[in-house]
């Protein structure tokens, strides 16, 4: 009776907690956006002027409008100066660099980066890991690499966040049928998930071909 009670309570909060967690992550920044934009709107403005939900509302005008402004060669450099600031701060640099690591994963920018799902041969065990090709360029790979026409292939460990970035001759790899998103699903839940079928990506609603 424990078990099943024990069992059921497991596969409850595997289904509510992704739908909880990002229902606060949406309401985490909702909030903060309104207490903090939102006093500042009252403080500049009228009173009879404001209304509940306009720092959220400035909030998300002013992500837009800097994601915009990323995009001026201008903006750039600057920003790239401003970085470099900070990565010559001690203490700093080391706590900015992981924050700012963790959240380029999640940019549009390194997406295009995890361009290949690869397969991974583990020396003659038959053993294969399933990785991402973050660099392919041998211009931006260290000197003693260059000549052994290597590629940098990002491991991902399973359950967390990290992994490991390797350099492994480009003839070691083998380019797997996958897109990024399944093959980090894949990876990050060690196989429980598994792999969608082909023919269940075609049945899928939001195919193209319908």
């Amino acid at each position: 009776m424990f078990a099943f009670i024990s069992k059921n309570i497991i596969t409850g909060l595997v289904a509510m907690l992704p739908v909880l967690l990002t229902l606060y992550l949406l309401y985490w920044f909702a909030v903060s956006a309104e207490s903090l934009l939102g006093g500042l709107i009252q403080a500049l403005l009228p009173q009879d002027w404001y209304w509940p939900g306009m720092g959220l509302a400035t909030g998300l005008l002013v992500v837009f409008i800097t994601g915009l402004l990323m995009n001026a060669y201008l903006v750039q450099r600057l920003f790239a100066k401003g970085e470099q600031l900070l990565y010559h701060m001690p203490l700093i640099k080391s706590v900015y660099r992981a924050i700012r690591d963790f959240f380029n994963y999640f940019s549009p920018a390194t997406k295009k980066e995890f361009q290949q799902v690869v397969a991974v041969t583990l020396g003659d065990t038959g053993m294969q890991i399933i990785g991402f090709v973050t660099q392919a360029e041998p211009a931006k790979l260290p000197e003693d690499f260059r000549e052994d026409d290597c590629i940098v292939v990002y491991l991902p460990l399973s359950y967390m966040i990290g992994g490991y970035a390797v350099l492994i001759p480009r003839n070691r790899v083998r380019p797997l049928n996958m897109k990024v998103e399944e093959a980090m699903r894949f990876t990050l839940t060690a196989g429980i998930t598994g792999a969608p079928h082909p023919e269940q990506k075609k049945k899928q609603p939001h195919s193209k071909e319908e």
